[in-house]
């Protein structure tokens, strides 16, 4: 899944089309979930999609990241291990979760100060562009989640609902119908379930 939404640290070209999204969260906010779902979506029993700095740079280049960057094995390192901690975002209750976002501010060395550049006018970082990429990241996704906790959305941070998908969505559907990480693990489940179905009638037994 490609999302690009507008983010602080990410350039213009990440504004999003906006249609069918949802307006209750402000750009950053939306563009710093989906980039922490990204993230944490690159880490499953399948396989690492962050095995070396290649990949790395790949993904910060594909979601636009700003700010300084170290090149070395400490930064991959410090971002892999990251993934776990911000996957917990999406596995605690209302309680844990407040204490993991807390966390995450508190060890990135959070403060949050209003700042303008580029074609943007004013607009929130919580970390200076010279800190650590890993910190950067756990800072923007723990701001992000603060916001989502406040306005008691909590419930739009998803697991994708295909079996056997270990992905991760955020729901900024208007009406909060989505259940999917991708057009594929939909397609799949759907298909499944017309399968089901059909081999049901042909069974001769009384489908759904």
């Amino acid at each position: 899944m490609t999302v690009r939404v507008y983010d602080p640290y990410r350039s213009p070209a990440c504004r999003p089309a906006g249609e069918g999204v949802l307006v209750l969260f402000a750009h950053d906010t939306q563009v710093a979930l989906l980039g922490a779902a990204a993230l944490v979506n690159t880490l499953t029993a399948a396989g690492d999609d962050l095995p070396d700095l290649t990949a790395l740079d790949a993904f910060v280049a594909r979601w636009a990241w700003t700010g300084e960057r170290r090149r070395g094995a400490g930064e991959l390192a410090a971002v892999r291990a990251l993934r776990p901690r911000l996957r917990r975002l999406w596995d605690s209750d209302e309680h844990d979760t407040v204490a993991l976002v807390n966390g995450l501010l508190r060890d990135g060395g959070a403060l949050p100060q209003l700042v303008r550049h580029g074609d943007w006018g004013f607009h929130l970082h919580a970390t200076p562009p010279h800190a650590p990429l890993a910190d950067r990241m756990a800072v923007e996704a723990a701001m992000a989640v603060l916001d989502v906790v406040r306005l008691g959305e909590l419930d739009r941070l998803q697991s994708c609902g295909a079996d056997g998908c270990e992905q991760v969505l955020v729901d900024l559907s208007r009406n909060r119908s989505r259940r999917f990480c991708s057009t594929g693990c939909a397609n799949r489940t759907h298909v499944a379930a017309f399968r089901s179905r059909h081999t049901a009638g042909a069974d001769g037994r009384p489908g759904p």
